[in-house]
């Protein structure tokens, strides 16, 4: 019931919509009906561009887009609003699903947004992004996604714990799912087509298991598109090889105490070691660590390539 009780607040977490960021363009409404106007304008080119952090700032009142509070990208973010002397700005708590609605609707327009980011994700694929320069390392380097287990799962479900120990796949692989799912396909039929299109790299994870007759087994995970995409996938993994499985979303902190609790069987959500570093810390003595799943994931600050800002300075 406890584990129930907290999908359904995730639920509610997923579903809400991003606050609107208006613009004010009345500078770019005003005419210019002669030549000194026009010369004037040329000559505060450099200006502009000098200044391109702090009008982006104004249009988007200071604020950075941002996914569930709990994600350690979020204590990162804010965090780097303190490194950087960023004290007019703040982190905007969203989802997923908001962050990138309220990038997509900046990007049809052209607007200024900045939102917290990582890959693999879709929104690469969907648009000209790039990262913001972190110079002050303060989102770290490359991280690997992980799988954690309950303890005891070795004991009651060898052969999922098998399937999870052995899963490890690549940005590719993932991204093919993900943007299935962007592009309206549903969850399990995208998650089921890359399966049947990789039988080759699921049966390795899958050689030497037995079948099941049933068993339940329970997987947590946080709603971003990449963990819809694993957790969908492996969970129609270890559907195939009997067992009756449930997914639930979580935020991360729920996600990993129902895990090291017991609740929870298994989890390979894990960003590591720097997004979700402060969990592991709390509830890693209790769980049990299978191994990377992804390497090279990145987390960090975003912004469409049209923005001219290239680091969490320009800011400023």
């Amino acid at each position: 019931m406890k584990l129930r009780q907290l999908g359904i607040a995730a639920g509610m977490s997923m579903a809400l919509v991003a606050a609107g960021c208006g613009t004010d363009n009345e500078e770019n409404n005003a005419p210019a009906n002669d030549n000194n106007d026009v010369n004037n304008n040329a000559g505060n080119n450099n200006e502009t561009e000098d200044n391109a952090g702090a009008n982006a700032g104004e249009e988007l009142d200071y604020t950075i887009t941002g996914i569930d509070a709990g994600a350690g990208i979020m204590s990162a973010a804010e965090e780097a609003l303190e490194v950087y002397d960023l004290e007019d700005w703040t982190v905007q708590a969203s989802s997923d699903a908001a962050m990138t609605q309220a990038l997509g609707d900046a990007y049809e327009n052209e607007e200024p947004i900045v939102v917290t980011g990582w890959t693999p994700h879709w929104k690469f694929a969907a648009y000209d992004l790039k990262y913001l320069e972190d110079p002050e390392g303060v989102f770290g380097d490359a991280e690997d996604i992980k799988t954690f287990v309950r303890e005891g799962l070795e004991d009651d479900m060898p052969e999922a714990y098998t399937v999870l120990e052995n899963f490890q796949w690549s940005e590719e692989d993932m991204g093919e799912i993900m943007m299935d799912v962007n592009e309206g396909a549903d969850e399990r039929e995208a998650a089921r087509e890359w399966i049947d299109n990789n039988e080759d790299l699921v049966s390795e994870w899958t050689d030497g298991v037995d079948s099941v007759d049933g068993e339940a087994i329970e997987l947590v995970f946080v709603a971003w598109d990449s963990e819809i995409a694993s957790t969908n996938m492996i969970g129609l993994v270890l559907e195939d090889i009997g067992y009756d499985v449930s997914l639930t979303p979580l935020e991360a902190t729920y996600m990993f105490q129902a895990v090291a609790e017991g609740e929870a069987d298994a989890m390979v959500a894990a960003w590591l070691p720097h997004t979700h570093d402060h969990l592991l810390e709390q509830y890693g003595d209790t769980m049990v660590d299978l191994g990377v799943n992804l390497e090279g994931a990145r987390v960090g600050l975003v912004v469409p390539e049209y923005m001219d800002i290239d680091s969490i300075e320009d800011l400023q």
